[in-house]
């Protein structure tokens, strides 16, 4: 399959099944974090992979809306940057989960991008703070995102590129 078929039939997965994720599945979604591309080859990125399932259920509430599909998967990856190695570790951190989730799409697994920075649990806390007590990463280390990981339920149709798509493309000026 080509990259642009991995694109067209790439989702945001919020349902699961029951079923695991291969180790090997996992391992090659990390490594395709782990290859991506970084401002001046600084990788300021971290991955923590969680599989435990009560914490998979506290991560759910990192958010006050949009993280509830945690509770179902069957594991995550949450990536965190060294703050203080550049100012484009935002942009780098989304390079890591562009393409963790493409290669998920690509694997057979279903994957969503939960936004992490910049959002706040039910409680008020920032969702950076609430995971960093519950992960225990490192004060001068920021939250990107977390990628939820399972099996989808159900299928769903390859995606082509819409003519109202198509008018977002502008040549020489706008």
């Amino acid at each position: 399959m080509d990259l642009l078929e991995i694109m067209r039939q790439r989702r945001s997965v919020r349902s699961y099944t029951s079923a695991n994720v291969s180790e090997e599945n996992i391992k090659k979604i990390l490594e395709a974090g782990l290859l991506s591309a970084s401002g001046r080859a600084i990788r300021p990125w971290e991955l923590i992979v969680v599989k435990n399932k009560d914490t998979l259920q506290k991560m759910a509430d990192s958010r006050d809306h949009g993280a509830k599909m945690l509770e179902g998967a069957d594991a995550a990856v949450v990536v965190i940057a060294d703050g203080t190695k550049t100012d484009v570790w935002t942009e780098d951190c989304s390079v890591v989960m562009a393409n963790m989730h493409l290669m998920a799409s690509s694997l057979g697994v279903g994957s969503c991008w939960i936004q992490g920075r910049l959002r706040t649990s039910a409680d008020a806390c920032s969702t950076e703070e609430y995971l960093r007590k519950l992960l225990g990463f490192p004060e001068h280390y920021r939250l990107e995102a977390m990628l939820s990981l399972g099996m989808p339920e159900g299928g769903m149709a390859l995606r082509e590129v819409a003519d109202v798509l198509w008018e977002k493309v502008h040549r020489e000026t706008y």
